[in-house]
């Protein structure tokens, strides 16, 4: 069959988009957009709010309306896990999902594509990323930071620090992760810092109309990659700072858009670059 068949010609365009409540100031729709149009693809991405009491009916109803697809935001990245037929490891192990397939088959497959957006960021922005050197630390102990944890370790990471403003939800993370990692109070996140090569902050702590995040960068040294899950600012004050100590830093952007690239292959067939390019469009 050819794309000019009258067969290719009556199939109508995938459907995919993200939904979440709120979902307007998501960043998705032009990513996605952008990458239908570079790669001359019939299709469409749509945000779309859903509320929580409604969740399971619109993801029954999806599939039924050309959907092959979507990404999951806040507050729904838990939920979908009981509404999916098929749970891949690594979205059980986070115990979150941002990624559906609506598959042909008519079964919902969820996965969770943070933790490899969050390795691709790193491994493009600093290629010589080792993750046989440890250790690393993690500020924060929500969703995000479970993704990074996962991602770490599953890349070789030896030794994990971790601190929360909220000690029990760091504490829950190293008891589902096991003894690589290490829990330090938070008035102890400074003394983390020390020795450590990859600094990552996981949390919505010095987010634009967040409270900023206060931790003293006198033990960090400068030989280390520091990076912040944040991109609104593109460089927060915690990377301004750790880059005027001499630390090498990258920016949250990158994640977001490496977190959705397998995601917009197995919906519309096309593998996208991540490329200056893109990073441009999205920020416009």
């Amino acid at each position: 069959m050819t794309e000019d068949s009258p067969e290719s010609q009556s199939r109508p365009a995938p459907l995919a988009g993200v939904i979440g409540q709120p979902i307007m100031h998501s960043r998705s729709p032009k990513l996605h957009g952008y990458w239908l149009k570079r790669y001359s693809i019939d299709g469409h991405y749509i945000p779309m709010p859903v509320k929580p009491e409604n969740l399971a009916e619109v993801l029954r109803a999806l599939p039924h309306l050309g959907f092959v697809g979507i990404n999951v935001t806040i507050p729904h990245k838990e939920a979908v896990l009981t509404l999916a037929d098929v749970v891949t490891d690594r979205a059980a192990l986070i115990g979150a999902a941002n990624t559906l397939i609506f598959r042909p088959d008519g079964k919902i497959h969820a996965d969770n594509t943070d933790g490899y957006g969050f390795i691709a960021n790193l491994r493009q922005a600093a290629p010589d990323w080792d993750a046989d050197n440890s250790p690393a630390a993690v500020i924060g102990a929500g969703g995000a930071a479970r993704a990074v944890v996962a991602s770490l370790l599953d890349s070789g990471v030896k030794e994990i620090r971790i601190t929360n403003r909220t000690r029990v939800r760091a504490e829950q993370i190293r008891a589902e992760f096991g003894a690589r990692l290490i829990v330090y109070d938070w008035a102890q996140a400074g003394n983390m810092l020390e020795g450590a090569v990859t600094v990552v902050n996981a949390s919505s702590l010095g987010m634009q109309d967040k409270q900023p995040l206060r931790i003293p960068l006198d033990a960090l040294s400068p030989d280390a990659l520091v990076t912040d899950l944040v991109y609104t600012p593109l460089m927060t004050q915690f990377l301004i700072d750790a880059q005027a100590r001499g630390c090498r830093v990258v920016d949250g952007l990158g994640m977001l858009l490496h977190q959705a690239a397998p995601g917009f292959e197995r919906w519309f067939g096309q593998r996208p670059a991540i490329d200056d390019e893109t990073r441009r469009v999205v920020l416009e």
